[in-house]
């Protein structure tokens, strides 16, 4: 005698825990879709997202079985595109299902957006327009290891960067690092981000930034950036770097190093007294000389108690960023890099993922700095990547 194979709900936001469900979609059964099942009608239809990508499922299978038409074939089995009349501007197209949305132990403490439905930042909008804040000596601490900690999940979700691994599958492991040091993922629950790191990747690799991961797998000559955030006893560390996949062309080589130098220049002309608005000057020329073009829609940010915060941070020249450094403060800079002239970005349906307008790679680099009284500290400081 043959049993069924257990099949757990696919709702990412199942609240029963994923139960084995047989409950099947019927337009699945009849279209020859396997594995289509969710524990209740409830738990289908509190999904938004996933009622929207779940009847491209069906759109896509109509088209398969139509060979005189021209469509888009599921990607290997079980995967789809979810957006299949989106105009990608790039080769790069997201590979869905995502997986069910990772847990976080009791113990750990969590930010207040993770604690809402809708995981709006109340804390941070209360505080939208005030001045930067200036830390104590014991926040400062707190503060170094929060970055000392997410440094280290990001040097170990990067030592797993090779072809063949899936940006989910380094999302698993980002999880699992940062819930191991007793923090929380901060992209977790974030205004409903679903995952716990951004993968931003290149043919993976017009995506500028906040890419969600899912079951792509990475190939020979992508270029990956990994974006990691936690949140350690009230504060929250941010930082992120670009990684070769394998081997990888001269533009993408001379992108990487272009967006590090970027950044590194920025952060030369951080101390006490330093405008805010001086660090895209630092950058764009920098990227200029390299036929690059500095992202103008995202911007460095205060960070501490608070995910995003005071200051706002530009990385192109000639902006109206207003303040000045003072000891204490805590932000990131963090540039985004594209080959080419063009600077702008568009949104894929999923409202998250930048990429982009022309397909062209993209790369980004980014650390946390605290503001001494003789200059500047790199809180997220790691080793150079050698290309």
């Amino acid at each position: 005698m043959t049993s069924q194979s257990v099949v757990l709900c696919q709702s990412t936001t199942c609240p029963q825990g994923h139960p084995p469900s047989r409950l099947e979609c019927p337009t699945c059964n009849k279209l020859g879709i396997r594995g289509s099942f969710f524990c209740g009608q409830e738990c289908f239809k509190a999904n938004y997202l996933l009622q929207k990508t779940h009847k491209a499922i069906h759109d896509l299978a109509r088209a398969y079985s139509q060979p005189h038409e021209q469509f888009i074939p599921l990607l290997s089995e079980g995967t789809f595109n979810p957006f299949p009349n989106y105009n990608f501007s790039g080769t790069l197209r997201p590979v869905y299902p995502l997986s069910p949305k990772r847990e976080v132990p009791a113990h750990i403490p969590r930010p207040d957006y993770a604690l809402r439905d809708d995981g709006a930042p109340i804390s941070e909008m209360r505080t939208s327009g005030h001045a930067p804040r200036i830390l104590s000596p014991d926040e400062i601490e707190k503060m170094r290891t929060a970055c000392r900690l997410g440094r280290e999940v990001l040097d170990l979700a990067a030592s797993h960067v090779r072809p063949g691994i899936t940006t989910d599958e380094i999302d698993a492991i980002v999880h699992q690092a940062t819930i191991d040091r007793n923090a929380y993922p901060s992209p977790l629950g974030y205004r409903k981000f679903p995952k716990s790191v951004c993968t931003n990747s290149g043919p993976v690799n017009e995506v500028i930034c906040h890419g969600i991961p899912d079951q792509r797998q990475l190939r020979e000559g992508d270029i990956i950036n990994l974006d990691i955030s936690l949140y350690y006893q009230g504060f929250h560390s941010d930082l992120n770097a670009t990684y070769p996949v394998g081997q990888v062309d001269e533009d993408s080589v001379k992108l990487i190093r272009t967006t590090r130098d970027c950044l590194d220049a920025a952060i030369k002309i951080c101390k006490p007294g330093a405008l805010f608005r001086d660090i895209g000057k630092a950058i764009e020329p920098i990227a200029r000389a390299n036929n690059c073009a500095v992202v103008r829609t995202y911007t460095g940010h205060g960070i501490n108690d608070l995910f995003h915060t005071t200051p706002n941070i530009p990385h192109y020249g000639k902006n109206k960023a207003v303040g000045t450094m003072k000891p204490g403060m805590c932000f990131t800079i963090e540039p985004m890099i594209n080959l080419g002239s063009n600077w702008d970005t568009q949104h894929w349906d999923d409202s998250w993922t930048a990429t982009t307008i022309d397909g062209k790679r993209s790369a980004q680099f980014e650390e946390t700095l605290l503001i001494t009284e003789n200059g500047v500290e790199v809180l997220t400081a790691g080793k150079d990547i050698v290309l």
